[in-house]
């Protein structure tokens, strides 16, 4: 018979990719999942835009120049990269080897383009993709941030139709309501669960 620490052990540790529309609530999301105690490491992307008010370098972002996200580039040290709206971001690919190697449960939070670039490198992580209930709440999300001029938010608007045409590329997709994010973090979990119970992944952990 196995004990709670066999049980812990053998349980598989998954990467998990949380992407979605711009300003549909993914950071927000992370941090309730903080607050709200599931267990999971967070890898910090790297980008090369301006630091939004508020933010804080190494919790929000790593934010770096052009020459030294070029330099991680060339040097392989990016687990994926893309650019986006002028600005590069790139997800460092040692802590999230070093992450899961000591069982953790890591989250990436990347663009809707980096999906699948990971998924070609790692097919095992699990990709959600965050949707907002309606293309209207999305503008007022947009809007509301205030560091969005209106090209830019209508580009992002734009650019969040593209991204749902890529659902394919997805595992799940959560809608974001901002009045009820604790029934997207219980639909959260409850995708990590079942994943953790996956026979392919409890089979494959032995």
């Amino acid at each position: 018979m196995k004990t709670n620490s066999d049980q812990e052990n053998s349980t598989p540790h998954l990467l998990i990719v949380i992407s979605g529309p711009s300003g549909v609530g993914k950071d927000t999301i992370l941090n309730e999942m903080k607050k709200a105690g599931i267990a999971y490491h967070r890898i910090v992307t790297v980008t090369t835009r301006d630091k939004r008010k508020g933010e804080v370098d190494g919790k929000d972002y790593h934010f770096t120049t052009v020459g030294s996200f070029k330099k991680m580039m060339k040097e392989r040290q990016l687990l994926e990269w893309a650019k986006v709206y002028d600005n590069y971001y790139g997800v460092p690919l040692n802590p999230v080897k070093k992450a899961l190697n000591q069982n953790e449960d890591v989250i990436i939070k990347v663009d809707v383009q980096g999906v699948s670039n990971i998924k070609k490198v790692m097919p095992e992580a699990v990709a959600i993709f965050l949707s907002p209930p309606s293309e209207e709440e999305l503008e007022r999300r947009l809007t509301s941030r205030g560091d969005e001029n209106s090209i830019s938010i209508k580009l992002r608007l734009k650019t969040s139709k593209d991204e749902y045409k890529k659902l394919h590329i997805f595992d799940y997709i959560v809608e974001n309501h901002k009045d009820d994010i604790e029934l997207t973090l219980s639909k959260i979990s409850s995708i990590i669960s079942a994943e953790k119970c996956r026979i392919s992944r409890t089979t494959n952990s032995k």
